[in-house]
């Protein structure tokens, strides 16, 4: 070669490198148009976002697709497309020569790197659109591998109408992933990009089915003659093609939390997923207008969400689909109770069975009541989280102190939102804070997890974000609680664990404006919201009657493995203790151990009962007995001799509630009446107006018969209850008009904020 020739050939060359740089092709994630595809773990597209032209398209690897289809597309559309360098000259000389020959196309010249190149910079049909697609072909091979330039076909080819790629137009088309294409499905969608509009399956059947027999006739030889007649029998069915809608507004959160992303892989349950948005829309038809429900599951292993639904319908706007309300932040009402009981536990403060006062009471002006306006007394711990009880749960956080549980909880990854300007206070236990179902699915986790609580995780490459949220013992202690009663119902004997259910907590925020359901098993935490999305009140909708039904449906339909043993983690055991004071219960005789109970007991700590809030003194005293009589005494008015009886004092405020055989026992006889002058800790209060042991007739068929009730000797504000259950605050000394319309017994109490008290029993007859 002359020297002059090698200069001429360096100069062209270097002219085509300049050319490449100065005109680099349309490459996707440069100049070209971007769209993105969610999918659930199994490849399920959830929902398919279009690029800035309305395309619909999935992103799918090579190694993902059928090899059916790969062999079909290289046989019938570029034999050649390993060897030559973007553009086959034997190809264009042949399909040149026929169009010569014949007038009309005969053959395409050509490769498939040409058709690449047609797809990203579009060429008109002409002999200048032709060597200008030919020049992009040489630079795509030139700055692309062949795996490369396959994967842009596979992405980007047309299949008809807003499809583009095999992965869009298999799912489109055929309801499956390319990965599962038969040999006539793979040759029906190698032939569709030549005429993507005249061979559309889903309206041009026979015409699909006559290009697919193409493509099957140019397969025999490698597929063989029997394989290619048994495809030529399958019929071309397409489906209507429509837009994949599963978790939409879950897929919506990821893709914007990954917006470059073509692609994104979830943790979803494509299945589950499936299964719980049926749940949800199988309870439209009973919920009122403008309510929204929404639900999130999550693995306790991985901490992977499987369903996320973040609304009730996501076609109806008049329930505000387009809000997801596992994102949003709502009061979560006393669905943050278990916590509170867990962490207390770890301080030491209580054990399971530790005596509380579910009664009327004032908290530094705080009044906290009861979801159904009842008392019960005295009740445990476990009772207390059993029932959800109010003013238990207040009075555990007025020790721990609220600053310290929001803390502890923040600490833990549960994020609270308080009101604008305030610190945390007592309220927070009853809803007066916000978070998120995410935010609580995330926290319950714990329960499962030996306390370790964790962000849910969305994508197969998030990090795994945990942080303690309490103890492994609390953690049982707790979950245990909630499942199945405490180890009253279900003691763990001889070192054997016992099956466990489902624990769940159920929520609902003042004005009934939210309800909520959150549980654990062994193997997922479900939480369920149900609400109005603008916060309008739905009256009578609460958390045991709307949320926790849901709730266990879901865990009905996704969690099918049966429960497995669970021991208690190191540092928890039984033990008896006793009441009123709270503490071991072994060696205490019967007049300090009124009621024995079995309780968990957490690194061997057996608080006593918190101190009497409305009377000093200790718990346990030593009172004084007449030696003959037995009536009480004391030093001075003694008739006789004296003998000392150490005794467990009841908290003042849970006086009135004991019942009669435990006030035997538990409370002091009255006074010698030599000691008529002394004063017993409950004196000073009296109820007049109606007498103990009276009874109360309807007038024929009048009307239900009121009675007025007043008390002496009380201070400043009065409660009244009547079976337990609060009727009236009133000021003292002022009546308090109350009917009685049904026949039977009733106890009415009256007790003023210092513990004093007076209780008569009355019964009514018609």
């Amino acid at each position: 070669m002359s020297r002059r020739l090698r200069l001429a050939l360096a100069a062209a060359l270097g002219l085509l490198l300049v050319a490449d740089q100065l005109f680099p092709p349309p490459l996707p994630g440069r100049a070209a148009p971007h769209a993105q595809v969610v999918l659930a773990r199994d490849g399920t597209p959830l929902r398919a976002f279009p690029d800035r032209t309305h395309i619909w398209r999935h992103p799918v690897r090579d190694d993902e697709v059928s090899p059916r289809y790969l062999e079909a597309l290289i046989a019938y559309e570029d034999r050649f497309f390993h060897w030559h360098p973007g553009v086959n000259p034997l190809a264009l000389l042949r399909a040149a020569g026929q169009w010569a020959t014949s007038g009309r196309v005969v053959s395409g010249g050509s490769t498939l790197t040409m058709q690449v190149a047609r797809i990203l910079d579009p060429t008109p049909h002409t002999l200048r659109g032709k060597l200008r697609q030919m020049a992009r072909a040489v630079q795509l091979e030139l700055r692309l591998s062949k795996r490369e330039i396959l994967g842009l076909y596979l992405g980007y080819a047309p299949m008809g109408g807003v499809l583009e790629g095999v992965e869009a137009a298999s799912r489109a088309y055929l309801g499956k992933p390319s990965a599962r294409l038969t040999e006539s499905e793979a040759a029906l969608l190698t032939v569709l990009p030549q005429a993507p509009s005249l061979l559309r399956p889903d309206r041009y059947p026979d015409r699909a089915r006559q290009a697919r027999d193409k493509v099957l006739a140019r397969m025999e030889p490698r597929w063989g003659a029997e394989l290619v007649r048994e495809a030529r029998q399958e019929p071309v069915i397409a489906q209507t093609v429509r837009e994949p809608l599963l978790a939409p507004l879950f897929a919506e959160r990821v893709r914007r939390e990954h917006p470059r992303q073509p692609r994104v892989e979830t943790t979803l349950d494509a299945g589950m997923q499936s299964m719980v948005e049926q749940l949800i829309a199988s309870r439209l038809s009973v919920l009122p207008p403008r309510v929204s429900m929404a639900a999130l599951v999550v693995d306790n292993a991985t901490l992977e969400v499987l369903a996320y639904a973040g609304s009730a319908d996501f076609a109806d706007e008049s329930r505000f689909s387009h809000v997801d309300m596992v994102r949003a932040t709502r009061s979560p009402g006393s669905t943050l109770k278990p916590f509170l009981y867990g962490l207390a536990l770890d301080e030491g403060l209580i054990h399971s069975e530790s005596l509380l006062a579910d009664v009327p009471q004032s908290f530094s002006g705080y009044q906290p009541g009861n979801f159904q306006a009842n008392f019960s007394g005295p009740v445990s711990v476990s009772q207390a989280l059993q029932k959800s009880l109010n003013v238990p749960a207040v009075e555990v956080l007025d020790h721990l102190g609220p600053q310290r549980f929001v803390a502890q909880l923040r600490r833990g990854g549960l994020r609270l939102e308080l009101p604008r300007g305030a610190g945390p206070n007592l309220s927070v236990i009853l809803g007066g804070a916000a978070t998120s179902l995410e935010g609580l699915v995330g926290a319950y986790t714990s329960f499962a997890r030996s306390g370790i609580a964790a962000r849910p995780r969305y994508t197969k490459n998030a990090p795994l974000e945990e942080t303690r949220m309490m103890s492994a013992g609390a953690a049982f202690i707790v979950r245990d609680i909630l499942e199945s009663g405490g180890p009253l119902a279900r003691a763990v004997e001889g070192g054997v664990g016992v099956r466990r259910g489902i624990a769940f907590k159920t929520g609902t925020s003042f004005g009934f404006r939210d309800a909520w359901s959150v549980g654990v098993s062994d193997r997922l935490t479900v939480g369920v919201w149900v609400g109005r999305p603008d916060g309008t009140p739905n009256p009578g909708f609460f958390g045991a009657n709307i949320a926790a039904p849901l709730l266990i449906d879901v865990f009905a339909a996704v969690d099918g493995a049966p429960p497995g043993p669970r021991l208690p983690p190191e540092g928890v055991s039984q033990a008896k203790i006793c009441w009123p004071l709270g503490t071991w219960g072994e060696d205490l005789p019967p007049a300090l151990c009124h009621e024995q109970r079995t309780a968990w007991i957490l690194n061997g700590a057996a608080p006593p009962t918190f101190p009497d809030r409305l009377r000093g003194g200790a718990p346990r005293y030593t009172d004084y007995r007449d030696a003959e009589s037995g009536l009480r005494v004391r030093a001075g008015c003694a008739p006789g001799e004296m003998r000392a009886v150490e005794m467990a004092r009841w908290p003042a405020a849970l006086e009135p509630w004991l019942d009669t055989g435990t006030r035997r026992h538990a409370l002091p006889p009255a006074w010698a009446p030599a000691c008529k002058d002394a004063v017993a800790p409950e004196a000073g209060l009296k109820i007049v107006g109606v007498a103990d042991g009276e009874t109360i007739r309807r007038a024929g068929t009048g009307p239900a018969p009121e009675v007025r009730l007043e008390a002496r000797g009380g201070q400043d504000t009065l409660t009244w209850l009547v079976n337990g259950v609060q009727v009236g605050r009133m000021a003292a000394g002022r009546p308090l008009l109350q009917k009685f319309p049904v026949a039977g017994p009733y106890r009415i109490t009256a007790m003023d904020d210092a513990g004093r008290f007076d209780s008569v029993e009355i019964s009514v007859r018609n």
